[in-house]
């Protein structure tokens, strides 16, 4: 990784920041663009630092909010900065409808949510209503201007989208790029804490990766895709190269709880 890679300014349960070292090698200078369609906290791209990306998540409100640090990150982190701290202002917040809030009031409310919500965990119950609790301690302060406008800048270089990932694979991969791709688990088809929506990422969706991972292959684009060391990853994406990696997992956001568990990494490369 490069010693001036920029942090994320979202915290993400679930994100590959631990991995990096293991990831970022991945990554070399003859590519010509880097796409990632489960962006996340987006820890890879920043560590990377591509001149030219594709980043797309399904969640609409972690796209926004994207989009809107990109292109007005002063008028986001003032808005955050208005923004009471505690967990009555917290709730508050929680119990509003962004489909209600203009862009850059919705993108603050994220990232307030975001930065004060129990192990940076982003999930919904089933009519998408955001339902993380409080965490008062532990969960980091809202960003300085220096980092949150260090984190802004990269994304200039982004075109940034919501859309599956099947999608994005099939509208924008070429030749020369670089895909990284780090979905929700979906170990013996349960939704686990990573997953952030009413949709449920199925052994369906696997089925639909590996073929993803086919086109990107086809079109002469090279790929890495981490997930959980499990039967049904080795068995969907067995036709790829593969290594199994260590890395800590915080369980239920308790230090007492960190153990190291396994990932693997599929490539084409």
């Amino acid at each position: 990784m490069p010693k001036d890679a920029v942090s994320p300014f979202l915290r993400w349960a679930g994100s590959k920041r631990k991995l990096l070292p293991r990831l970022a090698p991945y990554w070399g200078d003859g590519y010509t663009r880097y796409i990632e369609p489960f962006m996340g906290s987006a820890s890879l791209f920043y560590a990377a630092n591509p001149s030219e990306a594709i980043l797309s998540d399904i969640n609409q409100e972690l796209v926004n909010t994207f989009v809107s640090v990109r292109d007005h990150p002063r008028a986001v982190h003032n808005r955050l900065l208005c923004i009471p701290k505690g967990k009555r202002s917290y709730k508050k917040l929680r119990k509003l409808d962004p489909a209600f809030l203009a862009p850059l009031d919705r993108a603050a409310r994220f990232i307030f949510l975001n930065r004060y919500c129990f192990n940076g965990i982003y999930r919904t119950n089933k009519n998408g209503i955001f339902n993380v609790p409080f965490s008062p301690s532990g969960t980091g302060s809202i960003p300085t201007w220096d980092v949150f406008l260090a984190a802004a800048r990269p994304l200039k270089s982004a075109k940034i989208v919501c859309d599956d990932f099947e999608s994005v694979v099939n509208s924008y991969v070429r030749e020369g790029d670089f895909v990284y791709l780090d979905p929700p688990y979906a170990v013996e088809n349960r939704r686990v804490f990573r997953q952030y929506g009413p949709q449920t990422f199925g052994l369906e969706d696997l089925k639909r990766m590996d073929e993803a991972l086919g086109t990107i292959d086809n079109r002469g684009a090279k790929f890495v895709l981490s997930y959980a060391y499990s039967p049904e990853a080795i068995h969907y994406f067995r036709n790829w190269k593969s290594r199994k990696v260590f890395t800590q997992r915080n369980i239920s956001g308790f230090a007492k709880h960190r153990r190291m568990a396994a990932e693997l990494i599929f490539t084409n490369i």
